[in-house]
């Protein structure tokens, strides 16, 4: 018996587009050989639709395109992911798997599990399924599961608890084998604990486990595909493709495991070398998820050409090397905006770098007259205008300067900030804050530099002729150059410090004894930097959109209170 898992990129809301994606994985399955198909979670909607699930009309539109989908394909079962509209108390939709045969949906299996944590919101849309569903197919009972029911919030770090176990209660019912339809957003590291979870349960039950995966982003968040196949001796005998759709076929015997079984070792390390050698690095998979979700954006919001400010510093040179590829550097504009601080040096490095990037166009257009006229306005007006503000002034007419650009040509504007500024409030409303995407700002500065070096060793295999970043911009002490000699250091504790608050304080949501007590940090910078952070929520709330790679990201993961005085005791 042959099945299919299709690891698909479906757009949330386009229920015409999604529904001719899966109608292609069931045809190209059918010629495959393979009679059952299963689908990422909510396939049909795209996933996660947010509070497009509740508009008039959307589950019907679901509904119909399922109901065509089964006609077309009589002699297959069909297991695909979407919405449906539940008469039972609650919300009214349910999260499902609907089971096609015959030409028929003849069942569904409603998501029984409902993560209310980090970015998810599921019991805000969704009731609750009821009971398990064990189907038939070709002398296997598989049990059918969502995401959620499969994982049980022990794949990310939480206090969440359920009061029942889907994958107990569904081998319980008679499952020999468990289909896992999932949609799981990247986070690093987050992959190998749920591939350590699945053979753990697939050990444990002596079932094989099949878990099919979304792949591709959908705003912030980036799905990195990689289903996995798991045989009942909790061994990984096949992982799907990397951040990209794949066709996993799998021939089972009729015991349930596969035939290949024996050679899984060899086709694993196969796996490794082959396809995730660059990314097997936390800095090769960072860039690929970033990568990921540059594309996935421009992509489902129909854009091409995108828009970056050069400093010559490296977060610039940075998001301007992943943004090239993720849409190519033919599509980048890069905007030097030079003022009356900027070194000869920066300039160079931000031309060196369109160099070796191969930029599609370099424009040079200075601050440094428009800053003096609106400086002496500010003076004429309010008498007095220098230090902080006249600094942020200088960052808003590169904002200006940048959407300008945007406006004229179509082009989107990335943001270059990290996290480390975004935390402290080290970067500017309405001027490096500007744009539609923040590509890095779920980075760590210390990760930025990581990932940069990272990239300049393994050019040739991200396609680079040369290491695209100059060494200066990496080497270079950071600065944001809005006044003479200024460097971070001045205004902030030295990055690797800083970060290991940011990270005390936002990934674990620590106090600042502990962290102080973790970092060996002095109390009272660790209490000064925690403050500042809180401090800067009213900005990270006006933020672009932050491509989530990291447990705890900024934005909808972590809606923080912004007129808040939360004090220790």
């Amino acid at each position: 018996m042959r099945i299919a898992l299709a690891q698909m990129n479906p757009t949330v809301g386009d229920v015409v587009g999604n529904q001719q994606l899966i109608i292609a994985a069931a045809e190209n399955a059918h010629k495959q050989g393979a009679r059952l198909l299963l689908t990422g979670e909510m396939a049909l909607l795209g996933y996660p639709p947010r509070d497009l699930v509740l508009r008039e009309g959307v589950a019907d539109a679901c509904q119909r395109a399922v109901d065509q989908i089964a006609q077309k394909f009589p002699d297959m079962t069909l297991i695909i992911g979407t919405v449906r509209s539940v008469d039972r108390a609650g919300r009214g939709l349910a999260n499902c798997l609907a089971v096609c045969r015959g030409g028929l949906v003849t069942q569904y299996y409603d998501k029984r599990l409902l993560p209310t944590y980090d970015v998810f919101d599921e019991d805000r849309y969704f009731s609750p399924g009821e009971k398990t569903l064990v189907i038939e197919h070709g002398g296997e009972k598989f049990g059918l599961l969502i995401c959620e029911d499969i994982w049980g919030a022990d794949d990310v770090a939480t206090s969440r608890h359920y009061s029942i176990d889907p994958v107990e209660e569904t081998v319980k019912a008679g499952a020999t084998a468990l289909l896992v339809s999932s949609a799981s957003p990247f986070v690093l590291g987050k992959r190998a604990r749920q591939h350590a979870r699945l053979c753990k349960l697939a050990k444990k039950y002596s079932v094989p486990i099949f878990s099919c995966q979304q792949v591709g982003a959908n705003d912030d968040l980036v799905f990195d595909g990689a289903s996995v196949c798991v045989s009942r001796a909790g061994s990984i005998t096949r992982v799907g493709e990397l951040f990209q759709p794949a066709m996993i076929m799998i021939d089972l015997d009729a015991t349930g495991a596969r035939k290949d079984d024996a050679d899984s070792a060899t086709k694993i390390a196969s796996f490794d070398v082959a396809q995730v050698h660059s990314r097997t690095a936390p800095e090769g998979e960072l860039t690929h998820a970033i990568v990921c979700g540059i594309k996935g954006y421009f992509a489902k919001t129909k854009h091409v050409k995108a828009t970056i400010g050069l400093s010559g510093g490296i977060d610039s040179a940075l998001v301007a090397t992943l943004a090239a590829l993720a849409l190519g550097a033919q599509n980048i504009t890069g905007i030097m905006m030079p003022s009356k601080y900027s070194s000869e040096g920066s300039v160079a490095d931000a031309k060196e770098l369109a160099r070796r990037l191969k930029l599609g166009r370099l424009l040079t257009l200075p601050i440094d007259q428009a800053h003096e006229l609106m400086a002496q306005k500010m003076r004429a007006g309010l008498g007095a205008f220098e230090g902080l503000a006249d600094e942020n002034l200088q960052s808003r007419l590169r904002g200006l300067t940048s959407m300008s650009v945007s406006n004229s040509d179509g082009s989107l504007v990335l943001a270059t900030g990290n996290k480390s500024e975004l935390a402290t409030g080290y970067a500017t409303l309405y001027g490096d804050m500007v744009g539609a995407v923040a590509p890095i700002g779920d980075l760590l500065k210390t990760q930025v530099y990581a990932i940069s070096n990272w990239i300049n060793v393994n050019f040739a295999q991200l396609g680079f002729t040369c290491p695209p970043i100059p060494e200066a911009s990496i080497d270079k002490a950071p600065s944001a150059e809005l006044r003479p000699n200024q460097t971070d250091q001045d205004s902030l504790p030295p990055y690797a410090d800083l970060d290991n608050i940011v990270t005390g304080w936002i990934e674990h949501e620590g106090d600042v004894p502990a962290i102080a007590l973790a970092t060996k940090l002095d109390i009272k910078v660790v209490e000064r930097w925690c403050l500042a952070i809180d401090r800067a929520q009213f900005k990270r709330d006006q933020s672009p959109l932050i491509i989530k790679v990291a447990a705890r990201t900024f934005g909808r993961g972590r809606p923080m209170p912004i007129a808040a005085r939360w004090r220790l005791a």
